[in-house]
Formats: structure tokens, sequence, C-alpha cells
């Protein structure tokens, strides 16, 4: 198939005078993804956060198999976000020059090759180094699907693209360790990194199918030609509307790695919960990140982008802040049970919406903008991971939670206050 795509002039800024002062995006919708591609660059966002955490619940097992401790296992998710996170850094910038498809298709055979060497591996450092490996290539879908997007199209149909994309990507964290609940016993910790390894076979033959060079060599030399008049691409990354909104978006991300780190001990531990319950409850949540995506997509036809991440954010924060009174007030731990469902629920208005501002502050620079939000995205996921478990019961979870969700609010304000030219 050609490897050429109808795109979008990028040279438009979309910090212009199309903006529409409300949401940092251009009111213009312009452009659109096929369904083909837009399910393919889903599956793109979904694999490596999903690889994080379905095999969570084998953890025991894992320990066992290999003759380590619970940290060792842990070292295993430790070392994938490690990954996750510098790829990005490497694939964002590198797309910027090469183009998106090349590096796409290096970063799958990679990450094939990679998890061929997690499902055989004999010890734990094998398997460690495997999943390190396994992070730094995986990292190529995300980072260089939302640059096709925001290649693609502009203002309120690339925030729904990617909210779109967020039902399928957002909700692989929540909803691996409910699949890994189940099928843990059966399978393995072996047998789930063996679907991780399907599914990124898969990934490589949806993108040779469907994914064309959204950022062609010509488009590249235009815009290299155009940057001796602009702020170079590390200047423009350095504004206020990107940082602000990036951070907004990653510390709303770590609310949910908060929550996904620490659910083993919370619900099986202090709720009493079996492995096939604990599964149940996180696809309850599962399910409401998922609604309210979708629900994202459609608000966005009618509401500036940022009022519907600031309904988001501010939802996230209540939640968080009842989280740790409940357990400051030392109540049963079932009762923690509804503020994180609406917490994680209501991330369903953040994840589209953040990526979409975000990127939008940086028009000529998609690809490492892209970068710098997923390695931010996956480091302080990273963080909070280790914070979470500090504490008794639930206090380091809670703790956590509150202070990111309090932090994404003053981010979203950074952005705001911002001029739309900065």
């Amino acid at each position: 198939m050609s490897t050429d795509v109808h795109r979008t002039d990028p040279s438009t800024d979309v910090s212009s005078a199309g903006v529409a002062s409300t949401g940092g995006l251009a009111a213009e919708d312009r452009g659109g993804v096929p369904r083909p591609l837009l399910l393919t660059l889903a599956l793109l966002a979904a694999v490596a956060p999903l690889s994080t955490d379905l095999y969570l619940p084998s953890f025991p097992q894992l320990a066992s198999d290999l003759g380590t401790t619970e940290t060792g296992a842990q070292l295993t998710l430790t070392m994938f976000l490690i990954g996750l996170a510098a790829g990005q850094l490497v694939f964002g910038p590198l797309s910027d020059r090469l183009g998106r498809r090349r590096p796409l298709l290096a970063g799958v055979v990679l990450c094939i090759a990679a998890g061929v060497v997690a499902v055989a591996a004999p010890t734990l450092w094998v398997l460690a180094l495997a999943r390190l490996v396994q992070g730094l290539a995986g990292s190529a879908g995300m980072v260089l699907g939302r640059a096709v997007i925001t290649d693609l199209t502009r203002g309120r149909v690339a925030a729904q693209a990617l909210s779109l994309m967020m039902i399928v990507g957002g909700v692989a964290p929540v909803l691996g360790p409910s699949v890994g609940g189940l099928l843990a016993g059966p399978l393995g910790w072996r047998g789930l990194l063996g679907i991780v390894l399907a599914l990124t076979v898969l990934m490589l033959v949806t993108v040779l199918a469907f994914v064309p060079e959204s950022f062609p060599a010509e488009q590249r030399a235009a815009e290299r030609a155009a940057a001796a008049d602009r702020p170079s691409a590390w200047q423009a990354l350095a504004s206020r509307r990107f940082v602000g909104y990036t951070l907004a978006f990653a510390l709303g991300f770590s609310v949910m790695m908060t929550y996904i780190s620490a659910s083993p001990f919370l619900y099986q531990d202090q709720m009493g919960l079996s492995e096939a319950a604990y599964g149940l409850v996180f696809g309850v949540n599962a399910l409401a990140l998922v609604v309210v995506s979708a629900i994202s997509a459609r608000l966005v036809a009618v509401h500036p982008v940022r009022r519907l991440l600031t309904v988001g954010l501010t939802l996230v924060l209540v939640a968080c802040l009842v989280l740790l009174a409940l357990v400051l007030a030392d109540v049963p731990a079932g009762w923690f049970a509804l503020p994180i469902f609406v917490a994680v629920g209501s991330l369903g208005l953040v994840m589209g919406n953040g990526t979409a501002l975000a990127m939008s502050a940086v028009p000529h620079a998609r690809g490492s903008a892209s970068a710098v939000l997923g390695a931010l995205q996956f480091g302080l996921g990273g963080v909070v991971s280790v914070l979470s478990g500090l504490g008794e019961g639930a206090i380091g979870q809670a703790v956590v939670m509150a202070a990111c969700a309090v932090a994404a609010v003053l981010a979203l304000a950074l952005a705001g206050r911002a001029p739309l030219d900065d």
C-alpha cells in the first residue's frame, strides 16, 4: 500500500488566532483518522501498558519459580517501566527525523524478540533484562501512535480520536490485572507473558497492513526548512502550555498507576478478596473508564476540550481526597472502593483530552512532544508505584493518589494562565 496519506498542513500553528481561547485547541475541525488505522493505533497504545499489568496477579508464582522475593518480582515491572519511559525519548525525536513508519516497525520487531526471551527466561535477571528491552521497544507504539494522530488531525478531531484511543489504550493498565487474575492459575506467569508476545505479533501485522507514513520525507524537509524561523523544538517544549498540560496528564495517569500498583494488597490483603474477585473489581473500574472515555469522545464535539479536562481532574481530586479522609478515619477497607471507582472512571475525561492539549502546544515537534509526554507519564508511574507501598495499610496509596491529584490540578492552572502564543 502507499505509505503516504492525505494530511492537514502541520505548518498551521494551532496557537494562532484560530485557537479557541477556552480550550487551547483549534476551533476548526480538520481531517480524520480511518477506523482501521484508529483501531491499530489503539492496539499500539494498549500493548505496552497491558504487558505492564497483565502478569501482576502471578507475582507470587513468578517469585517461587525463579527463586526470588516479592521485591525481585516487582523488579521486572520496574525495569519495564524504565524502558518504557526511556524508549519514548529515543523514538519520538527519531521519528521527527526519519518519519513514523520505519522507527515503529523497528520497535515492534525488537519488542517481539524481547518477548520471546521473556517467556523463556531461566533466571530473574534474564527476565528483568528482557523486560527492560521489551519496554524500550514497546514504547515505539505508544509515542508514535500519538504522533500519527496529530500528524493527521487537529483540534477537536484530534481530541476525539485520542479519547477513542484511550477507550482501548487507557483501559489496558486497569483491565490487565482483571484478565491476569482470571488466567494466572491456568496459564502461569509464562503463559501471561506469552499473551503479551502474541499481541506484539498482532501489532506487527496490523502496522504493516494499516499504518502509513503520516510524516513523509517532503513534509519533514519542509518543516526543517521552516525551523529557522521558529524556536527550537526543545524551547517549544519548555513553554508553559506544554509543561502544564503534560504535567496535568502525567500526574492524572500517576493516580491510576498508584491505584494499580497498590491494588493487589488493598483488595486481596485488606479486603480479603480472592484472585477472581480481585479481577472482577478491576473489571468494574475498567468499565467505568471505558464508558467515561466514550462519553468524552462525544462531548468534545460540543464542549471545549480544556473544560472537559478541568471537570475530569476536579472529580479525580475530590475522589482522592475522600479516599484519604476515609483511610485517616480508619473506616473498614470496603468503603475505599467507591472513591477509587470515581477516581478511575473520571480519568476518562483526562487521558485523551490532556494528551490533545499537550500535543497542540507544540505543533512543529509532534514526535518529540509525544516522547516527553510518554516518558514523563511512565517515569512518574514508576516512582508512584514504589511510593504507594510506603506506610501501613492503604495510607501510602491514599496519600500518593491525593498528592498527584492536587499537583495535576495545579499544573492545569499553570497551563491555563499561560498566553496562547507562549
